[in-house]
């Protein structure tokens, strides 16, 4: 699901996963997937995301999910800002992904088909990036440039 990405002078991913939990562990849940989850806002908006924040969480992403619950979503966490990109294979839900920097801000947003090999990728440098079910950031109106507050 996730793309190609730059990897230079990284802490150890183990490392990096352990600081993020040890930081969050006062709002960290356990998903079905076995990711932690935490809670974030988008703007008005009040969801649940599952952390990926190792590069085999990444990869795997939301691959053979049949549905997500209502509001949550999947947050791709990265050491590093970078033009990120992500495709669909073997991934049967619609997502729309927003590409999130380091200030907390959408850079950009795409609408991603189910098993598509289609690259979507961030317009500048991103730091996270949030995939949703289709359509949920239209119908919240939540665009670039909107603020996430509660990110790693």
């Amino acid at each position: 699901m996730f793309g190609t990405f730059k990897i230079t002078g990284l802490p150890s991913p183990v490392r990096f996963f352990g600081a993020l939990l040890g930081l969050y562990a006062s709002t960290v849940m356990s998903s079905t997937s076995g990711l932690p989850v935490i809670p974030l806002k988008i703007g008005p908006q009040s969801i649940t995301a599952e952390v990926a924040a190792d590069d085999a969480s990444r990869s795997r992403g939301l691959m053979f999910r049949d549905q997500l619950p209502p509001d949550h979503g999947m947050l791709f966490v990265f050491q590093e800002a970078w033009q990120y990109c992500f495709w669909m294979k073997n991934t049967p839900l619609p997502l729309t992904i927003a590409f999130i920097d380091a200030r907390g801000e959408i850079i950009n947003l795409a609408d991603m088909q189910p098993h598509s090999l289609d690259s979507h990728c961030a317009l500048g440098p991103a730091r996270y990036a949030l995939e949703m079910e289709q359509g949920w950031f239209a119908r919240h109106q939540l665009r670039p440039g909107t603020r996430v507050s509660g990110l790693p």
